[in-house]
């Protein structure tokens, strides 16, 4: 017998149902004993295989589901609670050393009277030591790359601040760096008064690269750096750029350094390299160098030309195409000693690629095929060559890979608060036959062809008279021939049969707590895909998939696109309902997103930024402290950023309160301090939400929060809290 025949079969009215004359017989499919829910066995059954299947399941097959030993080495894995552990020395991480990201998410999230810091999801957690780490590798590979090539200069790399501008990013980075030179570089001028401020306290030897379009101010705010003995370099982007640089040097009596950033013929053909090539966005053509060199030798100034600047794109996928553009621009270099600059530096831009997809190809935006090492050595190689056929001297390599250094040190955590499926709901054998007994003759018409092709085993035939029967449906209840109950009973009918016939669509829809557009803008904008991936419950296999769902009201706030070209993520089932279950959260991490998505993203919906930590290791109890922990921007913050005025909100609000309040205060029977109380706590509940972040609190949180339902404190409370944990945690 075909397998969809034993879910058809016939049924009896209920007690005090009465079907119309002539439908009692009408065939019905029955997949479990009459008056049981249809999704009663499936379930049940889909429960014991899930449980049964968790205990043949591991962190490890975790690891290799979610591609994280591809994408995470040498910094994140999967330890035996299966919880993801970042490694904050790389691959020189001892294992009391690795730290728990759920542990930073309890010790961020608890409310402080149980010793956390009450800050609200989501959350930035930022790792310094891992982005100490990533310049100490990036300067290793290239010093041994030097020495094995015998070249004869060395390597002093920037940051580009454009990839992250955050305060404390930029000055570990100078502070990291000192000890090799490394500078920062700008491309416009309040990147550029960063970059000075930082700098002053960096090594005197760290390069400051002036890039991007310049008007006289950008370049006189650089030639004021020049004079501040910082190691200033004005890169020009366009032609007419020089003869400010001339009149203004001049003027202000301050001899510049100038480089030129070339617009090179290598060009490769990925997204990230729309700005290479002779169309390119940036840089100036072999013709427009000359002339420059023409003008400055004209004026004298020839002596400064000091640095050539090219870049080839992001993400450059092999160290073929990157030793292709080198040794391109390493002959530009060596022609322009031949006609009297002083050239010092060649500047490779950025182009170090990072792999988002564990997979090491060199086939899509989102990996690269080599690794620091071997990049380092491209452009050793490449540049000597070069150079020493046309017996020049080596310059000083200089390169800009500020998404290979931040990327790795920022996770986004958030919450999945919820989750639903397209499954129609659960319906008794007897309910069903009711409400399907009421519809047309054209509707039960379709019914018997879909049962008879379900007994005669023809799932195609099955789907035809699905989609009809439901289509048939739909246009009676629009000319209002059929009611909702009629039109639920045939959804669920036809979800049964798409089951069973294996053509049910098993992806859901998690809800989470997060604005797409603030914390990823990148997906929505370019469909960057990042590493998603839950923190926790990794020892468990995953009994479901899903796609993303943010807060937002636009239908682009979702995320259906993950690594490995899959368009759904394995994931577990919330516990509890979700939030305000019975310890029911599930937190999911962003990996690999510490460059661009900060600065990028907007408020959309008003929602702002996340809360961020800086977590650093250490020998305490649980491996790690919390060194500096700041709420993200509150509603008011965000209404200011709108030009609205939060305060002036508020009194409106609060005057409104006490005016259509009165009512209330008049019926209490003479009990005016319960009246009074009640407009204050009105009042109360409107301050606190002006004080709050616009993300969602969980229920389960009331008893940490205040009067108004909310747990609030100020960045000072949240400082002297995290100061306080890091005591804590060094005892």
């Amino acid at each position: 017998m075909p397998a969809l025949a034993c879910c058809v079969d016939a049924a009896h009215a209920p007690p005090g149902y009465a079907f119309p004359a002539g439908d009692s017989s009408l065939p019905f499919p029955v997949p479990c004993s009459p008056g049981v829910p249809l999704s009663t066995t499936s379930t049940h059954t889909a429960a014991a295989a899930s449980e049964n299947s968790s205990a043949h399941w591991s962190p490890s097959l975790s690891a290799a589901l979610y591609k994280i030993d591809g994408w995470g080495a040498p910094y994140f894995s999967v330890n035996s609670s299966g919880n993801v552990s970042a490694h904050p020395y790389g691959a020189d991480t001892l294992p009391h050393q690795e730290i728990d990201l759920l542990k930073i998410v309890k010790k961020v999230s608890d409310p402080k009277w149980v010793g956390g810091l009450g800050l609200q999801l989501p959350v930035i957690v930022r790792l310094p030591d891992v982005l100490k780490n990533r310049l100490e590798s990036l300067q290793s590979a290239f010093d041994f790359a030097i020495q094995s090539q015998v070249y004869e200069a060395h390597y002093q790399g920037v940051y580009p601040v454009k990839c992250n501008q955050d305060r404390f990013v930029v000055e570990d980075i100078v502070r990291f760096g000192s000890p090799f030179r490394f500078g920062l570089e700008a491309g416009s001028k309040p990147e550029l008064l960063l970059a000075m401020s930082c700098l002053c306290k960096g090594n005197p030897e760290a390069l400051l690269i002036c890039n991007g379009f310049k008007d006289g101010e950008y370049i006189s705010l650089a030639l004021i750096a020049r004079k501040l003995a910082l190691n200033t370099v004005i890169v020009l982007e366009q032609e007419e750029e020089i003869d400010l640089v001339i009149e203004l040097s001049k003027k202000m009596s301050i001899r510049p350094v100038v480089g030129v950033r070339a617009k090179l013929r290598t060009k490769h053909s990925g997204h990230f390299g729309s700005t290479s090539g002779e169309k390119g966005k940036f840089g100036l053509t072999t013709t427009q160098i000359l002339r420059v060199v023409k003008k400055l030798e004209q004026a004298g100034m020839l002596d400064c030309f000091q640095l050539l600047h090219f870049h080839i794109g992001s993400q450059i996928p092999s160290t073929s195409l990157l030793a292709d553009g080198v040794s391109e621009a390493a002959q530009i270099y060596c022609e322009l000693v031949r006609l009297g600059a002083r050239m010092q530096v060649i500047d490779i831009g950025g182009g170090l690629g990072i792999d988002y997809d564990g997979s090491k190809s060199g086939n899509s935006d989102l990996s690269v095929a080599y690794g620091l090492d071997e990049y380092a050595l491209a452009v050793v190689q490449a540049v000597k060559f070069v150079c020493d056929r046309k017996n020049v001297k080596h310059p000083v390599i200089c390169s800009e890979s500020g998404r290979a250094i931040v990327s790795h040190h920022s996770i986004l955590i958030f919450e999945a608060i919820s989750s639903s499926s397209t499954s129609a709901a659960s319906m008794t054998s007897y309910e069903m036959q009711y409400y399907l007994g009421a519809l047309t003759e054209d509707a039960r018409a379709d019914y018997r062809n879909l049962t008879a092709s379900a007994i005669r085993g023809e799932h195609e035939a099955c789907l035809l008279y699905a989609d009809q029967l439901k289509q048939s449906c739909i246009d009676q209840f629009k000319e209002g021939n059929i009611g909702m109950e009629q039109l639920a009973a045939v959804d669920a009918l036809c979800e049964l049969f798409y089951k069973t016939i294996g053509a049910s669509d098993p992806v859901r829809t998690y809800h989470v707590n997060l604005s797409l557009f603030t914390s990823i803008p990148d997906f929505w904008g370019i469909g960057q895909l990042f590493p998603i991936v839950p923190i926790h419950r990794l020892d468990q296999r995953p009994g479901a998939r899903g796609i993303l769902s943010d807060l937002t009201c636009d239908s682009d706030g979702k995320i259906d696109k993950f690594i490995g070209g899959e368009s759904s993520l394995p994931l577990h089932e919330i516990e509890g309902g979700g939030a305000g279950g019975n310890g029911g959260k599930y937190y999911l991490g962003m990996f690999l997103g510490g460059a661009y998505e900060e600065a990028l993203g907007g408020i959309h919906n008003l929602f702002g930024g996340p809360s961020v930590v800086r977590v650093s290791q250490s020998d305490g109890p649980h491996s790690f402290l919390v060194t500096q922990a700041v709420p993200g921007p509150s509603c008011g913050d965000v209404l200011r950023v709108m030009q609205h005025e939060p305060e002036l909100m508020y009194e409106t609000l609060k005057h409104r309160v006490e005016e259509y309040c009165h009512h209330d205060e008049d019926s209490d029977d003479g009990d005016s301090d319960h009246g009074m109380g009640s407009i204050a706590s009105l009042a109360n509940s409107l301050a606190s939400c002006f004080h709050n972040m616009p993300y969602l609190v969980a229920p389960c949180s009331v008893t940490a929060m205040n009067n108004s339902g909310f747990y609030y404190c100020n960045e000072d409370d949240y400082n002297a809290a995290a100061d306080t944990s890091s005591c804590e945690d060094e005892k």
